[in-house]
């Protein structure tokens, strides 16, 4: 992996980070997910102009990914309603890297060298090894922990989708501009049907998140987007959730959560892992 790849898909990870803290902090999830899918019109219209329709070939791929991110939206949302940031979000993430190394390899044709292989396992093990943490209770929460491994289930679907889109595409900027007015319209519509007054709900609370959760997901969600055309799909999912690091950095800096042993280890592991991607040759 290139340290141009590398660097852009790290700085990825710190963006889905904020975007991810804003929506879990928040009181009312489903207003802030709203917001920061709406927060996406702004560098979307500046967008448009430098773009077209992508290739035919990647249609169905392009529908295929609105759809599943409809399904992940949903889910993350739920998850955070029944669970905490520290347990959902290492369970989401860090699942999928593992889900999509092992489908690109059997499936896929893709075959990794050992060192990316062990990277691979290294990030994925030490996100998932964040859920052993207990709440402040002192107990787990069962239900989240699914919900969180639903959600990991629809981010491999969509990674390896769009993957394969992207690609088809011919231009990378032309897919993504029509997969986030797809994802608009698709999240808007079933967001009006559940709360018909949620635009001005926004307007009225969801600001932060419209304009600085939208845009740091918008530019996120491209830059994983172009980093899929330029290196393996499981190698950029990987890496990608090395977010979880800055979602802990988040939490202990500005939330005040606790640093613990296991958090530690486990963010040791990841950053371990990124550095094997980093130094590993293609």
């Amino acid at each position: 992996m290139s340290m141009t790849v590398f660097l852009a898909v790290i700085g990825a990870a710190l963006m889905h980070a904020i975007w991810n803290a804003l929506i879990k902090g928040g009181r009312d999830k489903m207003l802030n997910m709203t917001a920061v899918i709406f927060g996406h019109l702004p560098l979307l219209l500046v967008l448009l102009p430098f773009t077209s329709l992508p290739a035919p070939e990647s249609w169905p791929y392009l529908a295929g990914s609105v759809a599943l991110h409809l399904g992940y939206q949903w889910f993350l949302i739920t998850s955070y309603q029944w669970g905490d940031l520290s347990q959902v979000y290492p369970i989401a993430r860090g699942s999928a890297p593992l889900i999509v190394a092992t489908i690109s390899v059997l499936f896929l044709g893709v075959v990794l060298a050992p060192v990316e292989s062990i990277a691979i396992l290294l990030i994925g093990c030490g996100i998932i090894s964040l859920c052993l943490v207990r709440k402040a209770d002192g107990l787990r929460n069962g239900r989240a922990a699914v919900l969180a491994l639903i959600t990991g289930c629809f981010i491999s679907a969509y990674s390896l989708t769009d993957g394969t889109g992207a690609r088809l595409a011919g231009n990378v900027l032309d897919y993504y501009a029509w997969h986030t007015i797809g994802n608009i319209m698709v999240f808007g519509l079933y967001a009006h049907m559940r709360r018909p007054l949620i635009l001005r709900d926004i307007a009225r609370g969801g600001k932060l998140a419209f304009f600085v959760g939208g845009s740091a997901s918008f530019i996120a969600y491209c830059t994983v987007m172009w980093a899929f055309t330029n290196a393996p799909i499981a190698l950029v999912v990987a890496l990608r959730e090395t977010s979880i690091v800055f979602a802990l950095l988040i939490g202990v800096v500005v939330l005040g959560e606790k640093l613990n042993l296991i958090k530690l280890a486990s963010t040791m592991m990841t950053v371990c892992g990124a550095i094997l991607l980093r130094f590993s040759h293609r």
